[in-house]
């Protein structure tokens, strides 16, 4: 019996089987079975909205007003391509991300990768976990790495004693924290139609700062982290349920799974779109418009927000980087823990005890302990949330590169290579990406 069954909850396709007449709330169960059709994608979605993606939009927004707008719907279809193919990895062979390029490239060049991998999001756990300490005291008062230490435990705690079939579901409760800013927007003043123009027609000009720009918010968007957590969670999310397998195993069942891929992907990545766009919104239309223009780090945007758009926005810019953050350090930790144990062929898995992936969850709490390190040491935290976003921007070339190639070999993906379609966007975010991060060393 598969775990949906265990917990009482009817599979989605019975709800649409059977006649009108036995759900007189038809429309509630088929939007339940839409919410449980959501799984990896939506969380990977959720994520990617991280305290570090906060303050690099948030900056965006401060810095330079409406005019960052447009990197919002022009990185959707290019995330969503590149998160659909590493689903479709997954789900496809049964095996990780690491596992696959391992498969395919020298083991020297997958080390690299993964060493790159693990140095970006245990700087990028450091941030987050600071910019929610940051928070928390804005909120409560307190201090700042007493509650850093505090959320680092929590999210170790949860990891490693909480299997990963209800885990998750407790993940997918938390992106709804991030529609905190959405309601942010609602506390000020908007001119819409300055809006929908900056958001189709920038005004930029093309200087070393605002590629420099560009890079961080697509680095912080389309992040390497993302790519091996919805891969693997793919393989978690089939290894749990005893009715599915991989696609090269079970080819029958690729219809129902590629469109539940495309579904969740969509969904996900849209999420993390619009809330990218409000915060950018947000910031460009309370500090730009103020003339606060200096801001470097979330907790700083909501401190700023505070005299300008009142109380309740502050509090609900605080409140969303500590939500996303408790969704975010984890599937950073959990990321680097997949690439390198793949990497390495241990054991892997957060439905596994502890006891039973030693080298998985030692990965998960080395990162999380050199993260929490970083709010103790001489590095800037400040200079940290950027920078972690554009070393994610620059190193997410080779390994997006690496994907592709994975992704369009039968040899490895038999009848599912990737489709044209996403072999298109999937080659073209790749371009793009690396076009950003060499102008970005070129014009400083």
């Amino acid at each position: 019996m598969n775990e949906r069954a265990k917990a009482g909850v009817q599979p989605a396709t019975d709800h649409f089987l059977r006649p009108p007449s036995l759900h007189p709330n038809l429309h509630r169960l088929r939007r339940a079975a839409l919410f449980q059709r959501l799984g990896p994608g939506l969380i990977t979605g959720a994520a990617d909205d991280d305290p570090s993606g906060i303050a690099t939009y948030s900056q965006a927004g401060a810095q330079m007003g409406l005019q960052m707008l447009w990197t919002v719907p022009f990185s959707y279809p290019l995330l969503s391509a590149i998160q659909m193919v590493s689903a479709r990895i997954g789900r496809v062979t049964g095996r990780g991300l690491a596992a696959n390029l391992g498969r395919v490239f020298p083991r020297p060049i997958v080390t690299v990768l993964v060493g790159l991998l693990f140095i970006a999001n245990v700087v990028n756990i450091g941030a987050d976990l600071a910019a929610m300490g940051a928070a928390a005291k804005l909120v409560l008062g307190w201090s700042q790495h007493t509650f850093t230490v505090l959320f680092a435990a929590l999210s170790l705690t949860l990891q490693i004693l909480v299997p990963y079939h209800r885990y998750v579901r407790f993940l997918k409760w938390l992106t709804l924290a991030l529609f905190t800013y959405v309601g942010v927007v609602f506390t000020v003043h908007i001119d819409w139609s300055q809006v929908a123009l900056r958001t189709l027609v920038p005004q930029l000009a093309f200087t070393g700062a605002t590629v420099t720009m560009v890079v961080a918010i697509f680095g912080t968007t389309i992040s390497p982290y993302l790519f091996f957590w919805q891969a693997s969670e793919e393989v978690e999310d089939e290894e749990v349920d005893p009715d599915t397998g991989p696609l090269l195993a079970h080819p029958e069942q690729a219809p129902e799974q590629l469109s539940r891929i495309r579904w969740d992907t969509y969904v996900g990545m849209g999420f993390a779109h619009l809330i990218a766009f409000f915060i950018i919104l947000t910031t460009a239309v309370t500090l730009n418009s103020a003339g606060v223009t200096d801001i470097q780090t979330s907790a700083e945007a909501a401190l700023a927000l505070k005299p300008i758009a009142g109380t309740l926005a502050s509090l609900l810019f605080s409140l969303g980087i500590i939500g996303t953050g408790l969704l975010a350090v984890p599937v950073l930790a959990g990321s680097a823990a997949y690439a390198i144990s793949e990497s390495q062929g241990w054991k892997i898995g957060l439905e596994h005890p502890a006891r039973e992936a030693v080298g998985f969850y030692s990965v998960i709490g080395l990162a999380t302990i050199l993260g929490l390190a970083v709010d103790y040491s001489p590095l800037d935290p400040i200079k940290a949330l950027f920078w972690s976003a554009v070393l994610n921007g620059v190193i997410a070339v080779p390994i997006m590169a690496a994907m592709m190639v994975v992704a369009s070999r039968r040899h490895e993906m038999g009848q599912f290579i990737a489709t044209l379609g996403q072999r298109i966007f999937g080659w073209l975010a790749t371009a793009i990406m690396a076009a950003a991060a060499v102008a970005m060393f070129v014009l400083r």
